[in-house]
């Protein structure tokens, strides 16, 4: 049994800290008070059924698993520490800004001078190469995560692959690690560590890209008065395009689709692109084009149903209907807000509707990214370009 320590427990340092308590003692660390009395308590600090369901008593064995806001505790006698900390894009620096997983790293460093530090924050690629040296430290590894939020427990249980961004002793111990925690085989990468940071930003770049290229073929649709449906069903019946992720949305969003799409923009600085700049304009464009339309049925009042970025989230940050709602506002329509979770009277100067009657009778067009039967009785004032009713 590994002595293991999670730095940061949001989606991603929780799911780890959950997977790795199965067979592991594990210590989560966070400087939110809230989130570690949550943890402690048996709940859930973000949103995630199957966490909550674990630390309810629904977990398959017992979980060796505490959390803490002192640093010595967390880190003081770890074997391994995961650095699951949040890497924000700085649109300034025109990169990632990894201040707190180097703040981390002191922290550890201080408690664990000997612990292998796994790096699973999204970084630029390079850094964990530039870091090691600036630092001296050779014992830092990056392993990307590729989780969904709302249920990345899940997709560390069953990942669709592990890679680590070592060829070595310590990253064979990391992959190990991972791969016993899993429920299925799961296919392993040992990699260098700019590779691994690269497959990280190209796979999301790709999924945004996929976003942004059904949305471009929707756009078109609606402004010809075609089905989308009918011409996207038709192109994924191709095997080698398929059926899958092809819902139109409002845009990509989220906490890791937008900036790890700008961080990959910024990596290409000294390299010839168009791709890779597009994907990044194409969804201020969609965002523009949702918009237009809406303000085209001229409102008094447009209603946002629900902020998240999608359905099993509890995150707002980057969420596409937020981009829409700042560009209705700008034009001087008024907005109200249908979103149960805010705690707040207002989200960014419109007010927040707690009851759904009223908030229906406020609107006269519900901006809606997916369908819900919340709105079934206003189907004519919902504006969505949910065309597979997926919710």
């Amino acid at each position: 049994m590994e002595r293991i320590a999670v730095a940061g427990i949001g989606y991603v340092g929780l799911s780890n800290a959950l997977v790795l308590a199965q067979a592991n003692d594990v210590v989560a660390f966070d400087t939110n008070p809230a989130r570690v009395a949550a943890l402690n308590a048996g709940r859930a600090p973000v949103g995630d059924a199957l966490a909550e369901a674990w630390l309810t008593g629904g977990a398959p064995g017992p979980l060796h698993l505490t959390a803490t806001t002192d640093p010595a505790i967390a880190y003081g006698g770890a074997d391994i520490v995961i650095v699951a900390t949040p890497t924000d894009y700085d649109p300034d620096s025109d990169a990632f800004d990894t201040r707190s997983i180097e703040a981390a790293i002191t922290q550890i460093r201080a408690q664990a001078p000997a612990a292998l530090i796994v790096i699973k924050s999204t970084v630029p690629v390079g850094y964990t190469r530039s870091l090691r040296a600036r630092l001296g430290d050779s014992r830092i590894v990056f392993a990307p995560e590729f989780l969904r939020e709302g249920q990345a427990l899940q997709d560390n249980l069953t990942p669709s692959r592990i890679v680590v961004g070592d060829t070595g002793p310590d990253g064979a111990r990391v992959a190990a690690l991972f791969a016993a925690a899993t429920t299925a085989p799961t296919p392993v990468r040992l990699t260098g560590p700019d590779e691994a940071e690269a497959i990280k930003l190209f796979a999301n770049t790709y999924l945004a890209l996929r976003v942004a290229y059904f949305n471009e073929l929707d756009s078109y649709a609606l402004s010809a008065g075609m089905d989308s449906r009918q011409i996207i069903e038709g192109v994924g019946l191709d095997p080698r395009i398929g059926l899958q992720y092809n819902n139109p949305s409002f845009g990509y969003g989220g906490y890791c689709l937008p900036k790890d799409t700008r961080q990959l923009l910024a990596n290409y600085r000294s390299v010839p692109q168009n791709l890779i700049g597009a994907i990044v304009a194409a969804n201020t464009t969609r965002k523009d084009f949702i918009a237009d339309q809406v303000l085209a049925r001229g409102p008094r009042v447009v209603g946002i149903y629900r902020l998240a970025m999608k359905q099993g989230s509890d995150n707002f940050r980057a969420s596409a209907i937020q981009g829409v709602m700042k560009r209705i506002k700008a034009k001087g329509v008024d907005v109200v807000v249908y979103e149960p979770s805010l705690a707040a009277d207002d989200f960014f100067r419109s007010p927040v509707i707690r009851d759904l009657a009223t908030f229906k009778a406020r609107s006269d067009v519900i901006l809606a990214n997916r369908h819900h039967a919340d709105l079934t009785d206003v189907a004519d004032k919902v504006f969505t370009r949910d065309v597979f009713g997926e919710g």
